[in-house]
């Protein structure tokens, strides 16, 4: 190393330059990087804020754009407020509608169920027929029923805003009374039957697909010990119970001598064949 250097100075002697060369060899030695890469370097860290700020400068204006224009557009709509007021009319009375159409259904029934009795009650085998229709309309819930039996309510606790009391404890409870020996059940006031359902949708409780509301009153008609005793010991009254303590949902019973039921919703019949004989 020491004759190369020693070569090398000679030669820069020769040449008129021996500080430049010295100069050269000390950055070669001590410099691992060329300084145009640090130039570049500098340069970027110059334009970052520049580019930053045009950026953000591109994105304020977009905004403005999109917002500007989605004002616009809700400018133009005529009449926004006029329009959802006359919706919400034609659902009213939409409900009326269906309110006096399920009225006038209930009295033709009652018509044909009076009419059905004067043809068929005045021989032997009509009233065989009467008593086997009633006591499969008794099956199927279509008549109204009061009597002794037990009382379940149920009142919504909150966490963060959110209802506790969904459809599986509601349903939950119906099967305990059913397995206890009630012979008909309501839930808000509607009847559970055979085509009826219980169900959660849209943040409310639906029966029969129409909502019901807390607090959630659950009547049973049937021996009332039996049902009290059958329930307290089920796994819905378990699981209400801790409901309760855990998050403050109402939960209480009651045995009563005189509870009503309503008859369970008629469906209509569409598809009927004669029995053989």
């Amino acid at each position: 190393m020491d004759r190369h250097l020693v070569h090398l100075e000679g030669s820069s002697r020769r040449a008129g330059s021996t500080g430049d060369v010295n100069s050269l060899l000390r950055s070669l030695l001590t410099d691992h990087l060329d300084p145009g890469y640090a130039i570049a370097a500098e340069k970027n860290k110059a334009g970052q804020p520049r580019t930053a700020v045009l950026w953000l400068t591109i994105g304020a204006v977009v905004l403005g754009l999109i917002f500007g224009i989605a004002l616009t557009n809700n400018a133009d709509v005529p009449g926004g407020a006029a329009e959802s007021r006359e919706i919400v009319t034609r659902i009213h009375e939409a409900q009326d509608a269906s309110v006096e159409l399920s009225d006038k259904r209930n009295s033709l029934a009652a018509q044909t169920d009076s009419a059905r009795e004067s043809a068929l009650a005045g021989n032997a085998d009509g009233a065989a027929l009467l008593t086997k229709i009633d006591t499969l309309e008794a099956a199927a819930g279509v008549q109204a029923v009061h009597g002794p039996g037990l009382a379940v309510t149920l009142r919504d606790g909150t966490t963060k805003g959110r209802s506790i009391v969904l459809d599986l404890d509601i349903q939950a409870v119906v099967n305990a009374l059913w397995a206890s020996g009630a012979e008909a059940v309501s839930v808000g006031g509607v009847r559970i039957g055979p085509s009826v359902t219980i169900r959660h949708a849209g943040g409310a409780v639906l029966v029969d697909n129409g909502p019901v509301f807390s607090p959630y009153k659950i009547v049973a008609i049937g021996p009332p010990q039996q049902l009290h005793t059958g329930f307290v010991v089920s796994e819905a009254f378990v699981r209400m119970s801790g409901l309760s303590q855990l998050y403050g949902v109402g939960f209480d019973y009651d045995v009563s001598e005189d509870l009503s039921v309503p008859a369970a919703p008629v469906h209509e019949l569409r598809v009927a064949q004669e029995g053989g004989r």
